[in-house]
Parts: structure tokens; sequence; C-alpha cells
């Protein structure tokens, strides 16, 4: 899942979150069954087409979100072409997208608060078994909640490449991006632990 906000309110939004989340893993679960190219580009083309009905702005924002799958795109496509095996390089990567769309597609129509109950319902056979999903259940809001931050962060350090040579960015982008996002755990760790979220083991 990519991102986690909408700039638009769609009619998925009133949706619960639990059966969006059912019908993403049955859909996945058929996609990987699937062989034929044919029936990927239809499924990749009804996709794209639930991106669109709610309009330009939420179509433009879910096509943002999915254009960091091009390096993906492109190596499977690459490797798939030199060991002779097109067609199954390019159901591989209709099949990722188609995928990766519906699961931002969910996560654009569902609030955090709705994702993080879900997420507190489905451990709830963990805690009758005595285990404390606490730290879980945060990890996986935080994940949800800092993966888009994280990937405009990365769009802004991308533009500023861009706006300061006309090359494109390269392998340099990868230090300064890695310690934004290490920079953003520290300030992350230290807001959780001054609001008594998280403990040091030492205390």
């Amino acid at each position: 899942m990519i991102s986690l906000t909408s700039p638009v309110r769609t009619r998925a939004h009133g949706w619960p979150a639990g059966a969006k989340l059912l019908a993403l893993c049955l859909a996945t679960l058929v996609l990987f069954l699937i062989e034929n190219p044919v029936l990927h580009l239809a499924v990749l083309a009804l996709v794209l087409l639930a991106y669109r009905l709610p309009g330009p702005v939420f179509f433009r924002a879910g096509m943002s979100r999915l254009w960091i799958l091009w390096p993906f795109v492109v190596v499977v496509l690459i490797w798939h072409m030199l060991t002779d095996e097109p067609v199954t390089g390019m159901v591989i990567v209709l099949r990722m997208v188609s995928v990766v769309g519906l699961a931002n597609l969910v996560t654009m129509t569902t609030r955090l608060t709705e994702m993080t109950d879900l997420i507190h319902r489905l451990l709830a056979p963990l805690r009758r078994l005595g285990l404390r999903t606490d730290a879980l259940e945060l990890a996986m809001a935080l994940v949800i909640r800092a993966t888009p931050a994280l990937l405009d962060k990365g769009h802004n350090l991308r533009d500023a490449w861009r706006a300061r040579t006309h090359r494109r960015p390269s392998w340099r982008i990868v230090l300064p991006f890695t310690l934004l996002a290490i920079d953003d755990a520290e300030h992350l760790a230290e807001a959780l632990r001054a609001r008594g979220a998280i403990t040091n083991e030492r205390e």
C-alpha cells in the first residue's frame, strides 16, 4: 500500500474497511492465478477506470503514487527480455501494477482510524492467547501513515535535484533520502516516548 490520503471524498470512503481489505485479498489471489496477459490488461484497465471515476483530481493523485513503480517495471521487463521470457515479464508487471493499484485504492479511501480499528479486531485471537499486540498495532499504523509522508519527501528531494541540475536524479540521491528517513524516525521516536507510547527498557 502506497498512499493513505485522497484529495477528494469518494463513495468508497463509506464502505467498511474490512470489506475492502477482504476484496483486496480475494482480487490479489485471483490475479496470481491468472497467466493470460490479455486478461491482465483487462484487469489493469478496470483498475485505471476505478481511479478515473471519482474525477481527474483523484486520478492524478493515484497515478502520481503508482509512478514510483516504474523502476521495478523496467528491471522486470529487461530481465525477462534477456531470458527470452517477455510474456512472463509482461504478466508479472501487469499483475504487480494492478495489485499495488488496488491496494492503493483501499488506503486512499480508508481513514487511518478505520484501518487501525480493523487491525485491532484482526489481532483479537492473539490477545486471547495472552499476547500483547499494542506494539504490533502501533507499528502497522506507523507504516501506513509514514509511507506517504516519506514518498512526499522523496518527491521533494527529486524536485530539489532537478532544480539544481539538468541531469536526472541518480544513486547519489539515496544517501540524503536515507538521512531524511532516519531523522524522521528519530523525531517520531522522541514524540512517542514523550507521550508514553514507548518506554526505555532500562527505566
